[in-house]
């Protein structure tokens, strides 16, 4: 095939009958098989808990607290502790007085006592408290779902076959091909370590949260868990550590139900639509590029115009400025260059081709007369 020759070329310099007699007559098949897999995962929750899990053991080893007065008459003999409160009641309240004796000592058969308890049920320390629950639940869901790094496996292939008829030329055509895309992305792995092991350490970081004597006091108590919203208290507002743990609170409740995005497909079909029509396309190109094979169905004078009218277009592309009689000064001054040298190489090859066969002849010559 000469060079300068494209796909362009084939159509141009084929029989438009050939062509016509090939589309008309061909007739193929297809079978196309496609597995996609596409799986999208959002680790930002994970992140988020590994920064924010510190400022909630912040809060837990300073956290809010109140004092608890329980007042309560009991026994004398049972009584903890007598405060002034204990004194004023048992004035109040002079039923509760047994005896008084001759120095004016009041002997008492029950008083008030009082006692004080620090309790850790305020609602700082209860949204806290909702927080780590929360927290523990949704790593059990993420557990349970598709937990996995994003990935993309994009596998295709496909069996053509077809054949045409051309005269009493019979073509035909057989093609399997594949295609396999497969990307993955460490987006689950961080700081060296990689999904698993971070999902496994913050489940033990909450277990230790849920350790502390706070978190142990409240749910002793079985606190009722709060509900959004959350009360803007000034500890809220203010303090740093609960400002990060609003932050992980906000973002559970927005995405507490989301789960990693994914596509599949598995496909095996006989296709009959446009893919094939591209491929009954290519079959034909293959036919047209395989008829250069014989010299009676192919014009070189035609493919050799068109190397002579690509070479002139790619002239004027570089100066479309050139007159046609520059252009003609050009082409007989670069043919004429071309046409010298070839002559010239000509004459230097037979130059030394006759020196060998001199040489030959006088080996010839001296043989004999030995």
């Amino acid at each position: 095939m000469d060079e300068g020759l494209n796909v362009l070329g084939l159509y141009q310099h084929s029989s438009e009958n050939r062509i016509k007699s090939f589309s008309r007559r061909v007739k193929s098949a297809m079978l196309v098989d496609l597995h996609y897999d596409k799986v999208e995962s959002n680790f930002e929750w994970l992140d988020l808990m590994e920064e924010t899990i510190r400022y909630i053991d912040n809060i837990l080893r300073n956290p809010n607290r109140f004092i608890i007065n329980e007042d309560e008459v009991v026994k004398v003999e049972l009584a903890r502790r007598v405060t002034v409160e204990s004194i004023k009641h048992l004035a109040r309240n002079t039923n509760l007085i047994q005896d008084i004796n001759e120095d004016g000592e009041v002997k008492p058969s029950k008083i008030l006592n009082i006692n004080k308890e620090e309790s850790f049920d305020t609602y700082e320390n209860r949204f806290i408290y909702t927080l780590i629950v929360n927290m523990e639940t949704f790593v059990e869901f993420k557990k349970k779902t598709l937990l996995e790094n994003s990935h993309l496996k994009d596998d295709k292939s496909l069996e053509y076959k077809a054949a045409s008829i051309v005269g009493n030329e019979n073509i035909t055509i057989e093609l399997a091909m594949k295609s396999s895309l497969h990307t993955k992305k460490n987006d689950g792995k961080k700081n060296g370590e990689d999904l698993a092991t971070r999902v496994r350490k913050i489940s033990e970081r909450i277990t230790d949260l849920k350790s502390t004597p706070v978190f142990k006091d409240l749910a002793r108590k079985h606190v009722t868990l709060v509900r959004p919203p959350i009360k803007k208290t000034n500890v809220i507002l203010k303090n740093t550590n609960f400002q990060y743990a609003m932050t992980l609170w906000n973002f559970l409740q927005e995405h507490f139900n989301d789960e990693d995005k994914r596509e599949k497909q598995d496909k095996n079909y006989e296709d009959t639509g446009e893919l094939r029509g591209l491929f009954d396309d290519t079959f034909l190109l293959s036919y047209l590029a395989m008829c250069t094979l014989n010299k009676d169905d192919y014009d070189i004078n035609k493919a050799k115009e068109q190397v002579v009218s690509q070479v002139i277009r790619r002239v004027i592309d570089l100066n479309s400025t050139l007159s046609e009689d520059e252009i003609k000064d050009l082409v007989g001054e670069q043919f004429a260059i071309v046409k010298n040298k070839n002559t010239a190489t000509q004459e230097g090859i037979e130059k030394i081709i006759k020196k060998h066969i001199e040489k030959y002849f006088t080996k010839v010559n001296a043989a004999r007369l030995n």
